[in-house]
């Protein structure tokens, strides 16, 4: 599932190229991706002949601001893409469910093959009946910068194991599975340890490597995996997973004791850690 990292790519990358355009009209070819609207014409009547004013991100959400107090929101679930076209003759990707066509010409067409990404639209009034979710989600590890102390203050509250902690959306908004065992790495502590045990120093060394890290990803255009689901709108993949310190590296020498790299089942996830490294 794209993370922080590769949602904020998406997210630069649109506010360079569609800010400004009008969407002249939404093509719905999958209706299980506009599921919170009872009808393509629903989503339609909200969206078409609006212009797009900004691109935000919070957590996994893009959010595009268009005229009229309107928000459109996109999820990209498990394999979603956003891909740009400059004209309307380049063939459809295949498992295209939604096609932007803006007025100046060219689109953006929502890629999904699992079908568990969404793109719907809502009034920025209406937000908290459409959208609930967005009120559940906690602080952004790089848009609220905070003191490592009140980081602290955060986590002796959740008592729960670091890794469950770190990719609990209603704790830190945008971590997953990949960047929780980097960050954890980089910070020297297991995905186990329980957040109240941590020290002053192992808390500002857990705060420091979850801004680095993500910022590092987010640097090279974030991660894509053996499957390459993840690309940028302009088709491409990231290149952090030449980066990965700990993540798919299981049985490989640990890059900074040599040690083996460890993978265990947590929760029906893969967990990577060096258990040398990490205490």
């Amino acid at each position: 599932m794209p993370e922080l990292p590769e949602v904020e790519t998406i997210r630069r990358d649109l506010e360079k190229d569609i800010v400004g355009r009008r969407i002249k009209s939404v093509e719905v070819k999958g209706s299980r991706s506009i599921r919170r609207h009872p009808k393509p014409a629903a989503l339609k009547s909200l969206v078409e002949s609006k212009r797009v004013n900004g691109v935000r991100r919070s957590g996994k959400y893009l959010l595009m601001d268009l005229e009229g107090d309107v928000l459109l929101v996109v999820h990209l679930g498990m394999s979603g893409q956003l891909l740009r076209a400059k004209s309307q003759k380049e063939p459809l990707p295949d498992h295209t469910h939604l096609v932007f066509v803006f007025t100046q010409g060219g689109e953006l067409r929502f890629v999904d093959p699992r079908t568990f990404g969404e793109v719907f639209a809502t009034p920025v009034a209406e937000i908290p009946d459409r959208f609930p979710e967005f009120a559940k989600l906690g602080f952004d590890p790089l848009e609220d910068v905070m003191s490592w102390t009140s980081f602290g203050e955060l986590l002796v509250k959740r008592p729960v194991a670091l890794k469950a902690l770190l990719m609990d959306q209603s704790f830190v908004a945008g971590i997953g599975n990949i960047y929780s065992d980097e960050i954890l790495f980089a910070a020297g502590l297991r995905y186990d340890r329980l957040s109240t045990t941590l020290s002053s120093q192992e808390i500002r060394r857990l705060y420091r490597s979850m801004v680095e890290t993500l910022s590092e990803a987010v640097k090279h255009r974030g991660s894509s995996l053996a499957d390459e689901q993840y690309r940028d709108i302009f088709g491409e993949i990231g290149d952090y997973q030449g980066q990965h310190q700990v993540y798919g590296r299981e049985g490989q020498a640990c890059r900074r004791c040599h040690a083996p790299v460890v993978r265990e089942k947590v929760s029906g996830r893969s967990t990577f850690y060096c258990a040398r490294c990490q205490v």
